[in-house]
C-alpha cells in the first residue's frame, strides 16, 4: 500500500479502536483467547509487542482466529522487523521510537506505520516523510495533554496515539483532545488476569472503559 492508503487504513483503524490495549504475551496459547476476550468486550484492534519470544507466533494465532481484528504489531526496534511482523498477520506496526532507518524500512515493506515521537521537532520530521498519525511516547513523561494542546495549533494535521502514562484517571482527558486519535494502554488486560486466564474478567474490563469514554 501507499503512504496515502496505509493512512486511511490506519485513520479508520485507531479512530474504531478508541483505546488500543498494549499486550505483553509470553505464552503463545494465551493469544487466542486474550484475543478473542478483548473482541468480545468491543475492542476492534490490538497491539501485541515485540517483548518476548511467544510475539511472532501469537500474532499469526490471531491472525488466523480472528481475521476481523485489525492486528497492530509493537515494539519495532529493527528495520527487518517489519516484513516479519507482516509475514506473521500483522496490519500495522509501531514503534517506541523512530529513526529514518526504521521509517524507511515501513515504506519500503508497505506496512502501515505508526512512528513515535516525544518532541516537535521529531514530530516534523516524521511528517516530512508523510507520517500524519504518529505515537506520542512516553505520552506522560514528555508532557502529556499539555504537550498535546502545544501541538495542535501550530501541526494541526498530525494526529497522535498517546501511549505511556494513560490510565483510567486520564484517558477521557487525553480522549477530548482534537489531535488524539485513540490512546494506547495496557490496563485492558492485566497480567494477573491473563495468568489466571481469566478471560471473563478481561471482557468486562474493555466493556466499561469503552463505555466509559463514550
Amino acid at each position: 500500500m501507499s503512504l496515502d492508503e496505509n493512512y486511511l487504513y490506519l485513520s479508520n483503524a485507531l479512530k474504531n479502536a478508541i483505546i488500543l490495549p498494549v499486550l505483553v504475551i509470553e505464552n503463545v496459547e494465551d493469544a487466542v483467547p486474550l484475543a478473542e476476550s478483548l473482541l468480545e468486550g468491543g475492542c476492534s484492534s490490538v497491539e501485541v509487542t515485540l517483548r518476548t519470544e511467544a510475539a511472532l507466533p501469537a500474532m499469526e494465532s490471531i491472525a488466523k482466529a480472528l481475521p476481523e481484528l485489525s492486528l497492530g504489531a509493537g515494539t519495532l526496534l529493527e528495520p527487518e522487523q517489519f516484513l516479519q511482523v507482516k509475514n506473521a498477520g500483522a496490519h500495522y506496526a509501531l514503534s517506541p521510537g523512530t529513526t529514518r532507518t526504521l521509517a524507511q524500512a515501513a515504506i519500503d515493506s508497505q506496512v502501515a506505520y505508526v512512528p513515535a515521537a516525544a518532541t516537535p521537532s521529531e514530530v516534523l520530521e516524521l511528517r516530512e516523510l508523510g507520517f500524519k498519525i504518529q505515537k506520542l511516547f512516553p505520552a506522560g513523561a514528555s508532557g502529556g495533554i499539555e504537550m498535546l494542546k502545544s501541538l495542535a495549533s501550530p501541526i494541526a494535521d498530525v494526529r497522535f496515539c498517546p501511549t505511556g502514562g494513560v490510565s483510567t484517571s486520564n484517558v477521557n482527558d487525553y480522549l477530548k483532545q482534537p489531535n488524539v486519535i485513540c490512546v494506547g494502554g495496557s490496563w485492558l488486560a492485566p497480567k494477573n488476569l491473563v495468568a489466571e486466564k481469566n478471560w471473563s474478567a478481561i471482557s468486562k474490563i474493555v466493556r466499561e472503559s469503552l463505555s466509559d469514554v463514550s
